[in-house]
């Protein structure tokens, strides 16, 4: 039980759905990006395959195209530091949450991949899904997936939600307290089931000039700045890891 939380948004409901309401009238609705889903950087079959699933910056929200978004930057990253083929491909849905997106990949056409990493939680947070339910839909994710993808799903760490200024106070701090919440839930699944699931984590972004102009959703620079902090990380296989390139 998480009473204090419980208790908190009870006493402040009637703010936070004022506050909430007037979030969504003043808040810019970006449209997901355009073009293709999917592509490689490299020449030949590619050596190593990047699926990102989940909800708007999957969609690829913030920016223009899927090219500038977060799987196709990763894939550009591993590109660079290995000097190997990498494949991405990105399947989203903006401002859906987990089960609607279960839902989605039960009868989805996916590529294959080497590696699939879950971008989920913020609308999980503001939907209020008890955390029983996002635990029981992250098992059924995984099944849904165990056959097409054995290894284990990376989860992309939940944003921190107190600091998007997007949104007032108090209710930026009951979202954020909700979404700790939540992170800590793919931190304990990481834990406990390290072979179904991983979790990766990234620095938060601050600096505005990352941030689409809804100051909510990451820019092109923005993506390429959590791809970038991805692709330095030690999670990936062999085959995704950064080797020197071959003169």
């Amino acid at each position: 039980m998480h009473l204090p939380f419980w208790l908190t948004t009870a006493l402040l409901f009637p703010v936070l759905l004022y506050q909430g309401k007037r979030a969504r009238r003043d808040t810019p609705r970006l449209p997901e990006a355009q073009g293709a889903p999917g592509g490689q950087y490299g020449e030949g079959a590619p050596v190593f395959r990047v699926l990102v699933i989940g909800e708007s910056t999957a969609a690829g929200v913030g920016v223009t195209i899927h090219d500038q978004g977060l799987a196709s930057q990763l894939a550009s990253q591993l590109h660079e530091r290995s000097g190997q083929t990498i494949a991405w491909h990105t399947f989203g849905l903006n401002g859906i949450r987990l089960g609607e997106l279960n839902e989605k990949l039960a009868n989805a056409d996916l590529p294959e991949a080497d590696v699939v990493l879950l971008s989920m939680g913020v609308n999980d947070t503001t939907g209020f899904t008890p955390r029983f339910r996002f635990r029981q839909q992250l098992w059924v994710l995984r099944d849904l997936l165990a056959q097409s993808y054995p290894s284990p799903v990376y989860l992309l760490s939940v944003p921190p939600m107190h600091l998007f200024t997007a949104l007032p106070s108090p209710l930026r701090h009951v979202m954020g307290w909700r979404a700790r919440q939540l992170d800590r839930l793919y931190q304990e699944l990481a834990h406990q089931a390290p072979d179904e699931f991983r979790y990766l984590t990234y620095p938060t972004i601050t600096d505005t000039s990352m941030l689409a102009n809804d100051g909510y959703h990451p820019s092109e620079k923005g993506y390429r700045a959590i791809a970038e902090a991805l692709a330095s990380g030690n999670w990936l296989p062999d085959h995704g890891r950064s080797h020197e390139k071959v003169a």
